[in-house]
This record gives structure tokens, C-alpha cells and sequence, in this order.
């Protein structure tokens, strides 16, 4: 029987391509391709990946500035803090006027410790004013933790009340826009 020369699609090949007949012989034809929709903007190159999946961003590059004096690296003087521990300081009046006082240790960069006390209303202050002076930055300062006039002197509450002072004192005394303010210095040498 002799072919009419009419072509008929048949079932796409392994490689994406359309085997098309020709009275009874099968080819490729690359101009002939089964495309989803969702892939008309994307070419193959013959490597088999897309242009898209070939296009690599720029790396990403890390530098090292400690070694350079950079303005933001002469701002930084303190390296860690702790908050060792508290004592509760008594008033006048017993089981009145009754206070905590958290004792501090900065770690410097120079190596010399230096040693802090501090009560809870001058963390509350300082956060304060930072908050006054730096507007835009107060996002980068955490919240400090909770007051409770009832749980004030219980050890689980004053364990937790000292990891939260000690978070929001290393966020400030580590970052170079506050370690250097007048607030902060204040603060520590007051």
C-alpha cells in the first residue's frame, strides 16, 4: 500500500520531541514540539536545562573588617555580658520598700571585666531613652521582661527576669549604634 503523504502526529519521544509519520517512516521534527503552557517562556538549549536554571546569581562574598579600623568596629568596646546574679536589698520598713539589685559583668575588648549593679528601673530607663534617641532603631532593641508586683522575689521569676535582662543588655552593648551613645554610657558608668 502506498502512503498518501499525509503526516500524523504520534507519541511525543523521550526527549520531548514529536515523532511524526511520513507514510511509514518516523523522524524528529524539532519544529514540532508538545510545550505546556506554563513553559512558553522557557527555552531549552540543547544541554538539556533551561536558560532560566543556567542564569546563576552573583555569589554572595563575605569580608572580614575586624582587622580594619572601620568607624563601626571602633564603636564596639565590649565583647559580652552576664548578669551573674541579684541580691534583694531591704527597705526601711520590713517586707517594704524591698528591691532587686543585678549584678553585671561586661566583658571588654581590651580583656578587663567590669563589674555593674543595676535594678530593674534602670533597665526600664535606659531602654527609655534609647527608644528617645535612636527612633528608627527601637525594632532592634528587645522588649525587657515583665514586672509582676506578686511573683517579684520568687527564684523561677527572677531566673527568667535575669536571662531577659541579660539578652537586652548584650542586644544594646553589641550593637555600634548604641555602644557608643552618651545614653548607654550613662547607664554604665552612673
Amino acid at each position: 500500500m502506498e502512503s498518501t503523504g499525509s503526516e500524523t502526529p504520534s507519541h511525543p519521544t523521550q526527549n520531548g520531541h514529536v515523532a511524526t509519520r511520513h507514510g511509514g517512516d518516523a523522524s524528529t521534527a524539532r519544529d514540532h514540539q508538545i510545550v505546556p503552557p506554563y513553559w512558553s517562556g522557557l527555552r531549552r538549549r540543547e544541554s538539556g536545562g533551561s536558560e532560566a536554571s543556567l542564569d546563576r546569581p552573583a555569589p554572595i562574598r563575605l569580608e572580614d573588617h575586624t582587622a580594619e579600623g572601620s568607624d563601626q568596629n571602633r564603636a564596639l568596646w565590649a565583647k559580652s555580658v552576664t548578669i551573674d546574679d541579684h541580691v534583694i536589698v531591704s527597705g526601711n520598713v520590713p517586707g517594704m520598700g524591698d528591691y532587686v539589685v543585678w549584678n553585671c559583668t561586661v566583658q571588654t575588648l581590651d580583656g578587663g571585666p567590669m563589674k555593674i549593679r543595676k535594678r530593674y528601673s534602670e533597665f526600664d530607663e535606659l531602654r527609655r531613652r534609647l527608644a528617645q534617641t535612636f527612633p528608627h532603631a527601637e525594632s532592634a532593641m528587645p522588649q525587657l521582661p515583665p514586672k509582676s508586683v506578686i511573683s517579684r522575689f520568687r527564684p523561677r521569676f527572677l531566673e527568667r527576669r535575669r536571662e531577659g535582662l541579660a539578652y537586652f543588655l548584650n542586644c544594646v552593648l553589641l550593637n555600634p549604634e548604641f555602644s557608643s551613645s552618651p545614653v548607654l554610657k550613662e547607664f554604665l558608668f552612673s
